[in-house]
């Protein structure tokens, strides 16, 4: 329907409403109490209008807190809203039973069954809510919901990833999926390539770069055979920002989110979406080095320190060695002092390892970072 006639259709059952109401509501003053008619006529047209706004508000109010509510449930995993209506079943029959034996206090008997029952409908429904996810991986739920996919459910596809704008620039998500250990099917909403072409049409030299690496890693992604891509091309009109749209997809199809945004990683994961993160996978494989040990490391370029050298192992982190300023562009094996986590990564200190001491654990060549 129109929105103009759907509102001229509340307006006018608003006033037929309003007028059987006050009409009836005159009529039955009238004869209760004999009041004269240019009161009751007059009482009723005040009463009359001030109904119709008042109809009017309760109309919008209702409207407004129904889409809230349909906005929470859209928003909210489904194991969520399954654990929760169990949890508050549970809740309501222990409370009903709980509450029997205090029917029979004196006084406050019939309080307290309702403190009680109102209580164990409460706590039911946040255990059921906090719990569900261990109650949903349980095995019987688990066969369930394979059998449910088998039978050809569109919304139920196993192993699907929503992929974010700003993992496809990264490109790293290209060779994790290339190595096998991204399983299932990686879904590219049309939202996100037109994001990308957005940035790769950037007057920005270096956003134009990394719009256009973003869509060749695309175009690597799904020439690739090993890789299962899915161009969705679904309007999420109920979101502007693509964040949110990301979200709502993820709660569609029961999804996780590939990202490396720091501020969607965390309003994924306060939804219940499952998030992976390509910076933190990176930093899970970073080469463990413990303060002692010897490292063959290619000094490159010289420090900030006076007499430090740089160089740099495989995965990128940055190893400064203590008198190494005059070592640039030599091999040398070297000695761990000490590590730190920065914000910016991980960082090693070291020295020169003294002859005859030395171990070698891990053998770098990172000239090519110079």
């Amino acid at each position: 329907m129109d929105p103009v006639e759907n509102n001229a259709w509340r307006r006018m059952t608003m006033l037929l409403l309003s007028a059987i109401i006050t009409t009836i509501s005159g009529f039955l003053f009238y004869i209760h109490f004999r009041l004269d008619q240019g009161y009751v006529i007059a009482g009723g047209a005040i009463a009359f209008v001030l109904l119709y706004f008042f109809l009017q508000q309760l109309w919008e109010l209702a409207v407004k807190t129904v889409r809230a509510f349909m906005r929470m449930l859209e928003n909210t995993a489904t194991e969520t809203i399954l654990g929760g209506t169990l949890g508050l079943l549970v809740g309501v029959l222990l409370g009903m039973l709980s509450g029997i034996p205090f029917y029979n206090v004196p006084f406050v008997g019939t309080y307290l069954a309702i403190i009680i029952f109102l209580l164990f409908s409460y706590f039911g429904l946040k255990i059921g809510v906090a719990r569900a996810s261990d109650l949903l991986h349980r095995p019987l739920f688990q066969r369930k919901n394979r059998e449910e996919g088998k039978k050809g459910s569109a919304a139920f596809v196993p192993n699907r990833k929503v992929v974010d704008t700003s993992a496809i620039i990264d490109g790293r998500i290209y060779d994790v999926a290339s190595s096998h250990f991204l399983e299932g099917t990686l879904i590219i909403p049309q939202f996100v390539i037109e994001e990308l072409q957005h940035i790769a049409d950037s007057e920005d030299s270096i956003r134009r770069a990394k719009g256009r690496r973003g869509l060749d890693i695309l175009s690597q992604m799904q020439k690739n055979p090993d890789v299962s891509v899915e161009i969705l091309d679904e309007p999420v009109e109920e979101e502007r920002e693509v964040d949110m749209k990301l979200l709502r997809l993820c709660h569609k199809f029961q999804a996780a989110i590939i990202t490396n945004d720091y501020n969607l990683n965390k309003v994924a994961e306060l939804q219940g979406i499952r998030v992976l993160n390509i910076h933190e996978l990176s930093n899970a494989l970073k080469i463990v080095v413990y303060p002692g040990e010897t490292i063959a490391i290619n000094v490159i370029k010289e420090g900030k320190e006076a007499r430090q050298g740089v160089g740099y192992l495989e995965d990128g982190t940055m190893v400064v060695v203590e008198d190494g300023r005059g070592l640039v562009g030599k091999n040398v094996d070297v000695t761990v002092t000490s590590v730190f986590q920065t914000a910016a990564g991980r960082m090693i200190f070291s020295r020169r390892a003294k002859e005859g001491h030395v171990m070698p654990m891990l053998i770098e060549n990172a000239s090519h970072r110079a």
